[in-house]
């Protein structure tokens, strides 16, 4: 069971990483995501451009280690989507152009849907 969360918790980490970078352009679509998705891609930055880590990892870890694994074998999860959370040569300076990054993405998408929404409201 701790091996199954551990797992849940890799595809949901994963998911708040695809949601930090590319959220922001669902706000064209459906603007109230702004009240979610800004404190998501601000912690995204913090982690990323601090050098920090999420604290997901550690307990995707915990459960790991209490289901008794500690290699990441065959499945799907453990081949295809840890390596995207966790890159092999990850460093502080990686991790500050990856929060870089973030930012400039999301201000981009930001200014996007600023866009879309005053042609909306210009229509």
């Amino acid at each position: 069971m701790a091996l199954m969360l551990a797992d849940i918790l890799v595809v949901a980490h994963l998911l708040f990483v695809a949601f930090v970078m590319a959220g922001g352009f669902l706000l064209a679509r459906w603007p109230r995501l702004l009240a979610l998705h800004l404190p998501a891609a601000a912690w995204g930055a913090y982690i990323e451009l601090g050098g920090g880590i999420c604290p997901l990892t550690p307990l995707e870890n915990h459960f790991r280690v209490l289901g008794g694994g500690s290699s990441y074998g065959g499945d799907f999860v453990e081949r295809y989507l840890l390596p995207v959370l966790y890159p092999e040569n990850l460093s502080v300076p990686l991790q500050q152009v990856l929060g870089g990054l973030v930012v400039l993405v999301n201000l981009f998408a930001y200014g996007w849907a600023y866009q879309t929404w005053r042609r909306k409201q210009a229509a």
